[in-house]
């Protein structure tokens, strides 16, 4: 079941941060760049976002959410994350196809991921987002920047 996210909520906000910070670590491991800051997020940080969180469930567990901020005519993908014992299962997907079916047409959608990320790349290559640039956040560390092409 997929549903909107009460991330205010103090045991939401610690069912995200299960979720959240074994997926960052595995992209740690991926893109070998530890400064992610996600990883550093609290419940408390969770709670005070702004972001729009909506996440997919199984039963009573939350296997991965995705969030995002609309900002005049663009939305921004802030976060997708499946907890590491999920992967495989087709749940990122999902949960991009939900949320890109929820963007008015009158919306760019942008998401952006480490450019060393090539399982995140081919998942949103294959969800018809195109290449914008690169952007060096850090020294040696890149992350691509992705739109989506609802046309194709």
């Amino acid at each position: 079941m997929i549903l909107l996210l009460d991330h205010h909520n103090q045991s939401v906000a610690e069912e995200m941060l299960e979720v959240q910070l074994p997926a960052y670590r595995k992209e740690v491991e991926i893109i070998g760049f530890d400064g992610i800051p996600q990883l550093k997020e609290t419940t408390e940080d969770i709670k005070a976002s702004k972001e729009i969180y909506i996440g997919k469930y199984e039963k009573e567990q939350l296997l991965g959410f995705i969030s995002y901020e609309i900002n005049g005519d663009e939305m921004d993908i802030c976060r997708l994350v499946v907890h590491p014992n999920h992967f495989r299962k087709g749940i990122a997907s999902e949960l991009l196809k939900y949320v890109l079916d929820l963007a008015p047409n009158s919306v760019s959608v942008i998401v952006s991921t480490g450019a060393k990320n090539k399982p995140a790349l081919t998942l949103y290559e294959r969800h018809n987002f195109s290449k914008i640039k690169d952007i060096e956040v850090e020294p040696n560390f890149f992350i691509t920047q992705l739109k989506y092409n609802s046309q194709i």
